[in-house]
């Protein structure tokens, strides 16, 4: 079994598919490192929640889901917007790791070049477990709490995550006559 797997995500917001593939990995590994990507942006269309939102997001559902705190590591990492540097990022940030989980191309391939091995992970629905679709239904009074664990809905609901994202998308500039 892998002492410690790794696994990168924004969590824009966390849905099941991310809960699915932490259980994946939890099954394969002793411990899992979950790193908060991108972890200075907030309040834009594509990242609305901070990381310290999206934290809570994902010790929620993973509390739902009956996870043993024990076996999980939560670590924000900024993004650097220099490929050869940002994997030294995640490493500074991070307790030793044996395996990297991802499906992700860049992130991929920047950890294999980084030395580091890297499996799949089986997607799980991927057409309707997207946070981009989650954000999209949003967006557009759409039903989106079942594609999120309960608590997730409950905290998004609770910190205005919706009326959030539909402010980011409007503008003051008006038509001119």
């Amino acid at each position: 079994m892998v002492k410690r797997g790794l696994f990168v995500g924004r969590f824009q917001p966390l849905h099941k598919g991310h809960l699915w593939a932490f259980e994946y990995i939890l099954k394969k590994a002793d411990e899992l490192i979950i790193v908060v990507g991108s972890a200075q942006y907030s309040h834009r269309i594509d990242n609305p929640f901070t990381a310290g939102e999206r934290v809570t997001m994902i010790r929620a559902a993973l509390d739902e889901a009956k996870v043993d705190p024990s076996r999980y590591w939560i670590i924000p990492v900024r993004d650097v917007h220099v490929h050869m540097l940002w994997v030294a990022e995640v490493v500074g940030f991070t307790p030793k790791f044996d395996v990297a989980y991802t499906n992700e191309p860049l992130t991929r391939r920047l950890l294999i070049e980084g030395s580091f091995k890297v499996e799949p992970i089986p997607f799980q629905k991927r057409e309707k477990y997207s946070s981009t679709v989650i954000r999209e239904r949003m967006l557009n009074n759409q039903s989106w709490e079942e594609l999120v664990p309960k608590s997730v809905a409950k905290f998004i609901k609770k910190i205005e995550g919706v009326e959030r994202l539909q402010e980011l998308v409007k503008s003051d500039k008006s038509p001119t006559a």
